[in-house]
């Protein structure tokens, strides 16, 4: 029997130390953020920790599916269990012209996805953002009525049997629960949502059916949601689970909400996940109520002050985070079906460039050379610190 312990420890840096761990530790590097100690002792796997309470998936893209990256690949097959194409997917990917689909890409991943045993999550059907450029221009509503019929039932139709699951309607809803006035709500009206539910669920019978959102924790967005679901409910369609995005800050990180939402969502009979984990650790250029953001330079030093690394009082904080986050995703495992992170590592996210390009984020569980961070070790050590498994036993 291996001890959990003996490679527990990479959370000591963090005081988080368990107690019975007797390792002498060296200094971490703080570009990297890897515990020294951790290099030299074998590293759990994601997937297995959680394999009888979620599953974890990751976003990636075609480098990793067509083996260009190697490292990144191998480290996929190893912590994660489920994938989500984080842009090859969408519309303006994969529907470029009126008349032409570009399927290439995304069939290499869905491959990918079926020669590594990995349910793959399609994302996404319907969305207002990262459109064709022939879509966007459309003022005609009866144009728009067939890119959005054609194009849900041409792209689950391909994938039928393949794909797992679908988010099939992506971000519909503004921050007080309305719909957001997006080209389809502006053309097809309010019932374009039941139509795009009804429509996939005729193009890919098997997949399961997920509406996706961010900030649809938050109460009045969250009763948004549930007024969409049972919509969909009462009109005979199905609809099979919500994702919540889960773009979080570790200074703001709303656990009460969370925990009302997983309970509230729960409780419409639609299963839960967790679709887009992140956890920023730069400053929020919002948050002096101002939405020009263009006011805040590219380059600033302040609103991106981490570019020769992490400190270790900030690896403290995203470590602490991701552990308080873990611990209520076990209190609540029988609710959540996935936990999804968007993106492999730090290098990969999409963080990185928004809302500022250019910045240096971190907000993941392994570090720019596929390593994991404190935060990974915090997130295995929740099984452990609940009491629900001692791992390798």
């Amino acid at each position: 029997m291996k001890s959990y312990l003996s490679w527990a420890c990479g959370t000591c840096l963090l005081g988080l130390h368990l107690s019975g761990c007797n390792t002498r530790h060296t200094t971490a590097s703080k570009a990297s953020g890897t515990p020294a100690s951790a290099t030299a002792t074998v590293v759990p796997s994601l997937k297995e920790t959680f394999q009888k309470d979620f599953r974890i998936g990751t976003a990636f893209d075609f480098t990793q599916a067509a083996g260009r990256d190697t490292n990144t690949s191998r480290l996929i097959g190893r912590h994660f269990n489920a994938v989500t194409p984080e842009n090859t997917m969408k519309a303006m990917h994969l529907h470029p012209e009126w008349d032409r689909y570009n399927f290439g890409p995304a069939d290499r991943l869905v491959a990918y996805a079926q020669q590594n045993n990995m349910p793959l999550n399609g994302h996404t059907l319907v969305w207002h953002s990262q459109l064709p450029g022939f879509m966007r221009r459309m003022k005609n509503a009866d144009s728009v009525r067939h890119f959005f019929t054609d194009h849900i039932t041409t792209v689950a139709s391909r994938y039928k049997g393949k794909v797992y699951s679908w988010d099939v309607v992506n971000e519909a809803l503004n921050e007080d629960g309305s719909l957001r006035r997006s080209v389809f709500l502006q053309h097809l009206g309010e019932g374009y949502i039941v139509e795009a539910f009804r429509l996939a669920n005729q193009a890919a019978p098997d997949a399961e059916l997920y509406y996706n959102d961010y900030n649809i924790e938050q109460p009045k967005k969250r009763a948004g949601t549930m007024a969409l679901i049972k919509k969909l409910q009462s009109a005979g369609v199905r609809i099979d689970g919500v994702g919540i995005q889960g773009h979080w800050h570790i200074d703001n990180l709303p656990l009460a909400a969370i925990e009302e939402s997983i309970l509230a969502y729960a409780a419409l009979g639609v299963k839960v996940m967790f679709t887009e984990l992140d956890l920023t650790v730069l400053p929020n250029p919002w948050q002096n109520n101002t939405a020009d953001i263009g006011r805040t330079a590219e380059g600033s030093a302040a609103m991106n002050p981490y570019t020769q690394g992490l400190p270790d009082s900030v690896q403290v904080k995203l470590a602490k985070a991701y552990q308080d986050l873990f611990t209520l995703f076990l209190k609540h495992a029988d609710k959540i079906t996935r936990v999804t992170f968007w993106g492999v590592n730090d290098g990969h996210s999409w963080l990185n460039n928004f809302p500022i390009r250019g910045r240096t984020n971190y907000p993941l569980l392994f570090d720019r050379n596929n390593q994991p961070k404190p935060a990974f070790y915090a997130v295995i050590n929740t099984k452990s610190n609940n009491g629900i498994e001692k791992l390798n036993e």
